[in-house]
């Protein structure tokens, strides 16, 4: 059984999602929990706190083993991409302090984890998240956002389970590390 936090950072809404890995191989998804973290409008350091805070505050109540985040996306706008960096950061930084293993993945990854292409909509990832997790609705976009980067690393740990090797990225280029070797 494995709990994992996936994230879907926003400078001003970033959503979360809870599932558990369970069965001998992590194959079977359980739906915990998600949602969204609201921010308040305002200057960017309190927005960020807010983020640090309600993330530090969801690892303590559901105890996740693992945490996955969304990768920055290139935007047209560099000052928006700079924020959402920024919102990444002090997400990471929570789970980083609560001494789990922080995931990144690319949102085109995520995609073609959960719905098979890479240039899915939104609708679409709203759709298998809830397939996959057998509820009874779609979660809103950014909890269902969350919830794809959450099984996206339950399906990359599968993986990496099953090769006997740890998956990681290296400036950009994906490698395989024995695990003797992390």
């Amino acid at each position: 059984m494995t709990i994992i936090l996936g994230i879907d950072p926003g400078s001003r809404k970033t959503g979360f999602g809870i599932i558990n890995a369970a069965g001998s191989n992590g194959s079977k998804l359980e739906y915990v929990t998600s949602g969204i973290i609201r921010l308040p409008t305002g200057e960017l350091p309190a927005r960020l706190k807010v983020i640090f805070d309600s993330v530090a505050e969801i690892i303590a109540e559901y105890k996740p083993a693992e945490m996955a985040v969304e990768d920055v996306f290139f935007a047209r706008d560099p000052r928006a991409a700079l924020k959402l960096g920024q919102a990444r950061g002090a997400a990471i930084v929570a789970g980083v302090t609560a001494g789990l293993p922080v995931g990144e993945y690319a949102a085109r990854s995520v995609k073609q984890s959960v719905v098979g292409t890479g240039a899915a909509s939104k609708e679409q990832v709203q759709h298998m998240v809830k397939q996959l997790l057998k509820l009874p609705a779609a979660p809103a976009e950014d909890a269902a956002d969350a919830l794809a980067v959450a099984l996206c690393h339950a399906q990359t740990l599968r993986t990496e389970a099953s090769m006997g090797i740890q998956v990681r990225y290296s400036k950009g280029r994906l490698k395989e590390v024995e695990r003797s070797e992390v």
